[in-house]
């Protein structure tokens, strides 16, 4: 499956669109000429993205949905089609993560967090599946994290999920080219959105706050790499390296990183 590079009259889903990564989703899919479904919680925030793509004059839709009800991104995915007639490209990037040691990590949230992490981006790809293999083309991109080819102490149920969603990629995108559809999976360290509270940032090591990329930045690496047809991809791409050290070498590498991390963290003998 070639890569996608022309994106006129192409009709894209972008789940957690009302803010940061997948906001700039949004607004960069529709000024290269895709009708954007804009997915996510929050209806007002959608509708003033909405009103600001159609402002700049490009076309979006607003769907409310919770992705961690499967009925409900059924039934959403059904309203984009009806609207749009079809979808082309499918963007899973709704999802939350917690700082907090396991310890301290309540079950209850640890279910949640898988829920819409991983079974909401899987409910998203069931349903449009059928619609991609009638077409014979289609384009999925799911956005896991660094987290999900590293795991990240004090933050490992998040570490988890992505963990899930990283395998669960691979593994489809050997199963559906043959049948004319591309996935991949994306990994980005740190991106500078509302999710990076005063108090995450008290939890994570000095040094990362100089390791931050903007969403525009990120957004665009992940298109550009859509369109060479890449099938999975850290971004930025200087933290590759680490990751394939990783695999090399788990022990001395993850004991590294959890020495760095586990530094910053007041509550870890409590």
């Amino acid at each position: 499956m070639a890569g996608l590079a022309d994106y006129t009259a192409k009709t894209a889903v972008v789940t957690g669109a009302s803010s940061g990564i997948g906001a700039e989703f949004g607004r960069q899919l529709a000024r290269r000429g895709a009708r954007v479904a804009l997915v996510a919680r929050r209806r007002d925030r959608l509708e003033l993205l909405a009103t600001e793509i159609a402002n700049a004059g490009g076309a979006s839709s607003v769907h409310v949905c919770d992705v961690a009800q499967r009925a409900a991104v059924e039934a959403t995915c059904r309203e984009v089609v009806q609207q749009w007639g079809g979808v082309d490209l499918l963007i899973n990037n709704a999802g939350y993560g917690r700082h907090i040691l396991v310890k301290d990590h309540d079950v209850e949230d640890i279910e949640r967090m898988m829920q819409t992490n991983y079974m909401g981006a899987v409910y998203w790809m069931k349903s449009v599946l059928p619609i991609m293999r009638a077409r014979g083309s289609g384009w999925m991109v799911n956005i896991s994290s660094l987290a999900g080819a590293m795991p990240q102490p004090d933050e490992a149920a998040y570490s988890a999920t992505k963990f899930a969603l990283s395998a669960l990629s691979e593994a489809l995108a050997y199963e559906v080219a043959p049948l004319g559809i591309h996935v991949m999976v994306v990994h980005p360290a740190l991106v500078r959105t509302e999710m990076f509270t005063p108090e995450v940032m008290a939890r994570l090591p000095s040094a990362a706050a100089n390791s931050f990329i903007e969403p525009d930045a990120f957004v665009t690496a992940t298109l550009r790499a859509l369109g060479r047809g890449e099938l999975s991809i850290v971004v930025p791409r200087r933290f590759r390296a680490v990751t394939l050290l990783r695999a090399l070498s788990p022990r001395v590498i993850g004991g590294a990183l959890a020495r760095i991390k586990l530094r910053a963290i007041p509550d870890l003998m409590r």
